[in-house]
């Protein structure tokens, strides 16, 4: 991402950092809300309850964000023994991702229903990245998430797809083996192999099922 900058495309540069930061900003505030909604108020008591950006800002999430493109938030602290219900895991680490996938319908059908009314906005190249790329990025973060390994959400779902034992087995091996998994995988993107191409040609299908309009 950062040859964006070297080639001078500033604008551009922009829209997609402000997306990016935008949409993580979001995610990080589901978990939260969520979290808050089923009784742990952990997340608003350290002042993350917020859509301000800054909260959530990890410094060095925000810098590979700008270079390659790929970042991190700083997790939403919950404490799980103040949940009232025994789905709360499972409901707090869907939240992330599903608040993604609301911001793409949102993103993607407000473009649409500006394009259809004919509003000069919506006519423009940069309105048409800007939309685009925010709702594509937005169902990447959703779809990355829920891969089950390392510390994603799809950890923290699978297990209720499991049976207790199997499910018990694999919170092991992730705790153990679940971060090198996931840094093997980005290893490979950066080797050419193309997982987050697979991922984004997903998203790119997914916008056409969640076009309302």
């Amino acid at each position: 991402m950062i040859q964006l900058l070297f080639d001078q495309h500033y604008l551009l540069f922009t829209l997609i950092a402000f997306a990016l930061i935008f949409s993580l900003t979001f995610h990080e505030y589901g978990h939260g809300k969520v979290a808050s909604m089923i009784g742990d108020d952990t997340a608003k008591r350290a002042g993350r309850l917020t859509l301000n950006p800054v909260p959530h800002i990890d410094p060095l999430g925000l810098l590979m964000v700008l270079v390659i493109g790929i970042g991190y938030a700083r997790p939403v602290p919950t404490d799980p023994r103040n949940f009232n219900t025994r789905w709360g895991i499972l409901m707090v680490a869907a939240a992330g991702p599903g608040m993604n996938l609301l911001l793409a319908i949102i993103t993607i059908n407000l473009y649409a229903i500006g394009l259809k009314m004919g509003f000069t906005l919506f006519q423009t190249e940069v309105a048409y990245f800007f939309f685009t790329y925010l709702a594509l990025i937005n169902m990447l973060l959703m779809l990355f998430n829920l891969l089950p390994i390392g510390p994603l959400d799809g950890s923290y779902i699978l297990p209720y797809a499991l049976p207790k034992e199997m499910a018990r087995k694999y919170i092991q091996l992730n705790q153990r083996y679940g971060a090198y998994a996931l840094l093997g995988l980005i290893g490979l993107n950066f080797l050419g192999v193309p997982v987050f191409a697979s991922i984004w040609k997903i998203g790119e299908f997914m916008l056409g099922i969640i076009l309302l309009v």
